[in-house]
């Protein structure tokens, strides 16, 4: 391992002058940075613990609006009531990542910040655009079972591996950012950057920024939400497709909206919007739903060995948006 600084701010402030520093990243509950770090992948030159700075709040406001602070440990967020109750999509999916102690000890901003799990990415015997741009992505060639068929590029078809993620896609989340100049807000869809040309630029976060939180807007009254997640074996595991869903529909079984969002099988949480605009409008039936999935993977350009996640995304989603519609428990 090569040597690094270690620096605790005791600020957003004090935090956001250290990343400004050539080399500096920010750990938090270090669950992915530090794996990588051992490894050869990461080899920050200065560590800034942003684990203990003041943003722990996790509050619904009058409006049903949610704020998560950066520093969230993943599971007080899943344990939360009022996520449990006004969003179990976001708990489930909590629950559905890692393992009991990773998730105490990782936090919201780390959880969106972590990196893919590409088996050549993880190898730093193995070429790969993400980790050395410009020599080349052998997993297109290679071994790509659990890698992307949407978004993906010719230069890179890694998956992002968060689950939280795509619950906070399908939530239309924003990602609050704050910088020595100012604050922003980012959706996902603006975060979470596809590959290009550029796979080694994974998200909008420049140096000197920081991940202050996460704000998910409040459902409608009487929506459902919930996730799914398809593993190989039956904890602790990575996806090899998921799907986060909120629905709402009128007393007449009218669908009046609906958010899915689809995990494995893209470089950031898929928001599935083409199949959503499909299902707005009509009730809610078996056929709809496979034909608005099929529609979404339409655009889809699937590898020899990860191609069986098209049918398998076919049978999930209307599978999940039946269960919600009954109001049964989706996993």
């Amino acid at each position: 391992m090569k040597t690094f600084t270690y620096e605790r701010p005791i600020d957003v402030a004090s935090a956001i002058e250290a990343l400004a520093a050539p080399g500096a990243t920010a750990l938090g509950g270090g669950t992915n940075l530090v794996d990588l770090m051992k490894i050869g992948v990461e080899f920050p030159r200065a560590l800034i613990d942003v684990s203990h700075l003041p943003l722990t709040e996790v509050d619904v406001d009058a409006s049903g609006t949610l704020s998560v602070g950066a520093a969230v440990r993943n599971s007080v967020l899943a344990a939360d009531p009022q996520v449990r109750r006004l969003f179990p999509v976001l708990s489930q999916a909590v629950l559905a990542g890692a393992s009991g102690q990773l998730r105490n000890m990782a936090t919201t901003a780390g959880n969106l910040m972590q990196r893919t799990r590409c088996s050549y990415f993880m190898d730093v015997t193995k070429p790969c655009n993400k980790r050395e741009p410009g020599t080349g992505c052998p997993a297109r060639e290679g071994y790509h079972r659990n890698l992307a068929v949407l978004g993906g590029s010719l230069g890179c078809i890694a998956t992002n591996p968060s689950d939280l993620a795509v619950a906070l896609a399908a939530l239309d989340a924003t990602v609050r950012i704050t910088a020595s100049g100012g604050s922003r807000a980012m959706n996902l869809d603006d975060f979470f950057r596809l590959p290009g040309d550029t796979p080694e630029v994974e998200t909008a976060l420049a140096d000197g920024e920081i991940i202050t939180g996460v704000t998910v807007p409040g459902l409608a009254a009487g929506a459902r939400s919930g996730y799914r997640k398809v593993r190989d074996r039956a904890s602790y595991a990575f996806a090899v497709v998921s799907v986060a869903a909120a629905l709402t529909t009128a007393d007449d079984g009218t669908v009046t909206d609906v958010r899915i969002a689809l995990g494995g099988v893209a470089p950031r949480p898929w928001r599935a919007r083409a199949a959503e605009a499909r299902l707005v409008g009509d009730r809610l039936t078996r056929e709809m739903a496979e034909t608005a999935i099929d529609e979404e993977l339409s655009v889809a350009q699937p590898l020899p060995q990860n191609a069986f996640k098209l049918p398998l995304l076919h049978r999930l989603v209307p599978s999940i948006l039946l269960a919600l519609n009954e109001g049964r428990d989706p996993r």
